[in-house]
């Protein structure tokens, strides 16, 4: 029954969670595509749906709302402010690739959206981005996953443990994030 909800519900679920999150949620997707559960195409296109669609709301909220938000976080001032300094040096490279640093996707698209950087430039750019991100996360997850797979034998008798911790992890780290963007 797990498995039947997994299929069905699983591609949304991956959407919301790389919309929210991100790494994590594409990780444990991509070991569900590993387990035959969901398919691993499948996989990297709703995890560039869902991390696209965040970007895409950051980015707009920034240019609106971005000087108030950052009011009411003072830990996203002080990282806008270290993004703005990158975003000057290398626009274009650093929409292409703030993904790939930790601690600046939900700021970086903000602080794109204060800079007033061309929205049809964000819109295109930011979709090349998301979609390396999307492929290349995804893509080395299933490949790492198949790797360990090799050396550790067949995992049936464990997998459901390894979900369950791995869906543990998951959701203490999401915890831990948001309980320090509240901070």
């Amino acid at each position: 029954m797990l498995e039947n909800l997994l299929q069905h519900f699983g591609y949304p679920a991956l959407a919301l969670g790389t919309f929210l999150e991100g790494e994590m949620s594409l990780l444990l997707a991509a070991y569900l595509a590993l387990r035959g559960i969901l398919q691993i195409e499948l996989v990297m296109l709703f995890a560039f749906i869902g991390t696209y669609a965040s970007d895409q709301l950051w980015f707009h909220l920034g240019r609106r709302h971005g000087r108030r938000i950052l009011e009411r976080r003072p830990k996203w001032q002080a990282l806008s402010d270290k993004a703005l300094v990158y975003l000057r040096r290398h626009p274009d490279l650093w929409v292409l690739g703030f993904r790939f640093f930790y601690g600046m996707r939900t700021v970086m698209p903000l602080a794109i959206g204060i800079s007033g950087y061309p929205r049809r430039r964000y819109v295109i750019l930011d979709a090349i981005g998301a979609a390396i991100w999307a492929i290349a996360l995804g893509t080395l997850a299933y490949k790492l996953g198949r790797a360990l797979e090799g050396l550790l034998g067949e995992l049936h008798e464990i997998q459901a443990y390894l979900f369950g911790a791995l869906l543990v992890i998951g959701l203490g780290v999401w915890l831990y994030r948001r309980r320090q963007r509240e901070c």
